[in-house]
């Protein structure tokens, strides 16, 4: 338990006006600072109509009190919430009340900092909580529900468990290190050591997938001049964002679209054709096209179905990032006369559409939702966010590197440090590991109020 000594509060609803509005306060004055408002504090989680009075005790609002003693409340402290009427004015003068009387005004997201410092919840529990408040649809609002309710917390714990028990053998094996067995030889060893690193893969990609739904995806259109681009983010987007003339160069800067296709964010990212130009702004463009390229994570390269793969098709795929997975989208279907449809061939997913009639959008939208995992209408377990990732990476990295240790049976204490150093990467993700700083920086990006 953290020794808070100061009371906290905050108006816990969006600002506005609205029908109704809801003070918290958390903290060892949280009961007193109530009394003093609403009079005698209710039995415990049975809301009470009451007056709410300021320190001269005039009448500010009615409402209902609702009082959770500690450690049976949110942050783990006496929490008391008044839900008055939804007035902005009331509420900032409830709130005024309160630090009169003692409290003091709660910076963003401490009441979940302090839930997490006192156990209640785990870091990826607290990030759940925003990520559910910020969810832009009902996949992503779901997911961060999962992780809130502490799915992803148990996968976590799951892999450092096996971790654990990989670390326990090795060290233990050292410890015997002077006998004649070869206990880092042992077929258990390596079976244990291939099925943590299996299941750290299967948590990498389904953390992939739920940082997909929650911060989207980077799409950038490519490919050569007047094949619809421009025409295609405009569909998508369901307005005019983009010029589009039948005039070749029209893209010269980078456009970027948010959107929010059956329920996936993405960022659809519109450059400039790809081609040899004389006109220096053109230039830029495709300079400044060639680097959306690099961030982006995929790539569509958009051409026109009425011509053939041609050479110059096929050179400006290959000075794409090597790294990057791109869907080829064959345009202007209805100028073609050609049925919508979706091909697998060698070199990938082929689609076949028309951005202006709007034919073979579906397939388009089902294969971006492939990519993200999310076909068949399956849905991500859990939310999890970019510094998730990482963790897991920097997991791999360890384990990886452990694995290759104990393969050539070299430095065994070196394995046993990098196996510390990947349970070291793993807490990191909910909070057994961290530093000071990073904690201050998840908890400010919170609202006031949570």
């Amino acid at each position: 338990m953290s020794a808070h000594t100061d009371t906290i509060v905050a108006v816990a609803t969006a600002p506005g006006r609205g029908g109704i509005g809801v003070l918290r306060l958390s903290g060892p004055q949280a009961g007193a600072i109530a009394a003093r408002i609403a009079g005698t504090l209710p039995p415990p989680r049975q809301a009470t109509l009451r007056h709410f009075r300021d320190v001269r005790g005039e009448v500010i609002d009615q409402g209902l009190l609702l009082y959770f003693p500690a450690p049976h409340s949110f942050t783990g402290e006496d929490v008391v919430e008044l839900q008055g009427h939804g007035s902005p004015m009331a509420l900032q003068l409830l709130q005024q009340a309160c630090c009169a009387i003692g409290a003091r005004a709660a910076r963003p997201g401490e009441f979940s900092e302090r839930a997490f410092l006192n156990n209640r919840i785990d870091l990826a529990q607290a990030e759940a909580i925003a990520d559910l408040i910020d969810a832009a649809s009902a996949q992503a609002a779901r997911a961060a529900q999962r992780s809130l309710d502490g799915e992803l917390s148990r996968r976590v714990q799951q892999l450092a468990e096996s971790l654990i028990q990989l670390r326990m053998y090795v060290e233990g094996a050292l410890d015997f290190s002077d006998e004649d067995v070869d206990w880092l030889g042992d077929q258990h060893l390596s079976a244990q050591l291939g099925a943590a690193q299996a299941q750290l893969a299967q948590l990498q990609r389904e953390a992939a997938q739920g940082r997909r739904l929650r911060e989207g995806l980077n799409i950038a259109l490519t490919g050569r001049p007047n094949v619809g681009k421009s025409t295609l983010l405009n569909r998508l987007a369901g307005a005019d964002v983009a010029i589009v003339t039948e005039i070749a160069g029209t893209t010269r800067d980078v456009l970027r679209e948010h959107l929010n296709l059956r329920g996936l964010p993405i960022t659809l990212i519109d450059t400039a054709g790809l081609r040899d130009s004389e006109d220096p702004v053109e230039r830029e463009g495709i300079r400044r096209a060639r680097l959306a390229l690099e961030q982006a994570e995929l790539a569509l390269f958009i051409r026109d179905a009425r011509e053939t793969f041609s050479d110059e098709d096929q050179q400006l795929m290959a000075t794409l990032p090597a790294q990057l997975p791109r869907l080829i989208v064959h345009n202007k279907i209805d100028l073609a006369g050609l049925p919508p449809q979706r091909c697998e061939r060698q070199a990938g997913v082929e689609l076949f559409i028309s951005a202006v009639s709007g034919q073979g959008l579906d397939l388009l939208i089902e294969a971006l939702h492939r990519f993200a995992g999310l076909q068949d209408g399956a849905e991500s377990a859990f939310s999890a966010r970019s510094r998730h990732l990482e963790a897991l990476a920097r997991c791999q990295h360890h384990l990886d590197q452990a694995a290759a240790r104990l393969q050539d049976r070299q430095l065994p204490e070196l394995a046993a440090e990098e196996l510390r150093l990947a349970l070291e990467a793993l807490g990191e993700i909910t909070g057994r590991f961290g530093s000071e700083d990073l904690l201050g920086r998840i908890f400010a990006s919170f609202c006031i109020g949570k």
